[in-house]
């Protein structure tokens, strides 16, 4: 008897797209949306450590975004209902200015430290960092929304800014690297 939880068809190393079509799961795209998956998980889990009302609003909208881009990803056919537009990256770059202006101006770089909400946060940019790279890479031999790799650009940033907020209204200065 199958159950709901799991179908078993993955069990030869291949994976469905919507759509239907199979690829390996080795495949950069499947890399891509594991990325991605995973960049979503952390953002959960630093959103168990964030009581600040206003990142907590934008990280929750971010983790539907993402949702998005792995329908995309997943779609070899243009997906109607999966979108993402150019209001979404707009939106990032609002929230990062707005938060920015409310710290003094970044001069050196950081060591990621700091409360638990902005370590859990730089651990996700990280991770959107390296989403990124896969998604550019995936766009190498498919053609994909240019947008997706512009959003997660500016996730990152708003990640790192994000990160720098919270230890900031925390009283936690940041830690820099000695050379």
């Amino acid at each position: 008897m199958a159950s709901k939880y799991y179908t078993g068809t993955g069990d030869k190393g291949e994976t469905g797209l919507l759509g239907g079509q199979r690829v390996a799961k080795s495949d950069g795209l499947i890399e891509a949306i594991g990325s991605v998956d995973e960049l979503n998980g952390w953002i959960g889990l630093s959103l168990f450590y964030i009581r600040d009302e206003t990142v907590r609003k934008v990280l929750r909208a971010v983790q539907n975004e993402l949702f998005i881009i792995g329908a995309v990803l997943a779609s070899p056919s243009k997906n109607d209902k999966a979108t993402l537009d150019d209001n979404a990256i707009i939106r990032l770059e609002e929230h990062i200015k707005r938060l920015g202006e409310k710290m003094p101006d970044l001069k050196q770089f950081v060591i990621p430290s700091g409360c638990e909400g902005a370590v859990h946060l730089h651990v996700a940019r990280a991770v959107a960092r390296r989403a990124e790279r896969r998604i550019v890479e995936a766009s190498a031999k498919r053609d994909l929304d240019r947008r997706l790799v512009a959003y997660i650009n500016r996730l990152s940033s708003f990640l790192f800014v994000a990160a720098l907020y919270l230890n900031f209204i925390d009283g936690i200065d940041e830690e820099h690297p000695t050379y």
